[in-house]
């Protein structure tokens, strides 16, 4: 009986009712689609015209076809499937040398992590001691700056001059320049014997030895042992202070210039108190 399918040419006379049209075979690529789903794919048979027996006896065709066809591959390489059975003998014993291998390996770098994070710690540990070391450098600086700027002080304003038998009163001033003397020139004028320009640079002396020392930090000993010393250098200013507003008074009384230069010593010295008390003892 011949046979013609749906979408081919029609041939045959269509009036004789044994060439029925089939519906054409199952293709097998439908089969080989990596995501294959049965579902769909029976879904996708709705407009065939074929009976579900039929389908069947397709399908059960079609897998007999396919068992048969690997029976035969089997048989055609049945001597190169013997040679790669052979070939994989003693692979298990390769697995285990890898896998030994493979553990030494991790072993290996479970040390070298180790050695790592030590020597990052003990890195971190010599980075923080020589920040401390380097803080402890400056504030070693800092304090013999305070020591030396403190004689200094003490040595222009002759403090505890009777402890090195000096005679008392204002000395010769060491710091005492031709500047100095030609700045005082127009004091001389008026008999004035107390220079406002190593007054202000005394002043600022003080000013910066007591921001120093504020900055080391008032608590340490160093500096606490030093405030006696400071405290005699401070009253030592102030008393030139007073001293050269009691010569303004004597020398030139009109001299407003030279009182508001000394005025703004004491507020540099952040001690308006004390010039309130000199300006009243002098009225």
């Amino acid at each position: 009986m011949s046979r013609f399918y749906f979408g081919g040419s029609d041939s045959e006379d269509s009036n004789d009712e044994n060439a029925l049209p089939y519906p054409k075979p199952l293709a097998r690529s439908a089969f080989l689609t990596p995501d294959f789903s049965a579902t769909e794919f029976l879904s996708s048979l709705h407009n065939r015209h074929q009976t579900l027996e039929d389908l069947r006896v397709e399908l059960r065709t079609r897998s007999q076809e396919l068992n048969k066809e690997l029976l035969d591959l089997v048989n055609d390489n049945y001597q190169d499937f013997l040679g790669l059975g052979s070939s994989l003998k003693g692979g298990e014993e390769k697995i285990e040398e890898i896998k030994l291998g493979l553990l030494r390996f991790q072993r290996e770098v479970d040390g070298l992590k180790e050695n790592i994070s030590r020597r990052r710690i003990e890195v971190e540990e010599l980075f923080d001691q020589r920040k401390s070391i380097s803080r402890e450098i400056r504030k070693s600086k800092a304090l013999v700056e305070v020591s030396t700027r403190l004689e200094e002080l003490e040595d222009s304003l002759n403090v505890g001059a009777a402890l090195n038998g000096i005679a008392n009163g204002h000395a010769v001033d060491s710091d005492f320049t031709e500047s100095d003397e030609s700045e005082d020139e127009g004091n001389e004028e008026f008999g004035a014997t107390i220079s406002t320009v190593r007054l202000k640079r005394r002043v600022q002396q003080f000013v910066f030895l007591r921001r120093l020392m504020r900055k080391i930090g008032t608590s340490h000993p160093f500096v606490a042992k030093q405030e006696d010393r400071v405290s005699k250098v401070r009253q030592a200013l102030l008393l030139d202070l007073s001293s050269a507003l009691a010569e303004n008074r004597r020398t030139n009384p009109a001299n407003e210039q030279r009182i508001l230069i000394v005025l703004a010593l004491y507020r540099d010295m952040d001690d308006s108190s004390e010039a309130l008390s000199a300006i009243r003892e002098l009225r």
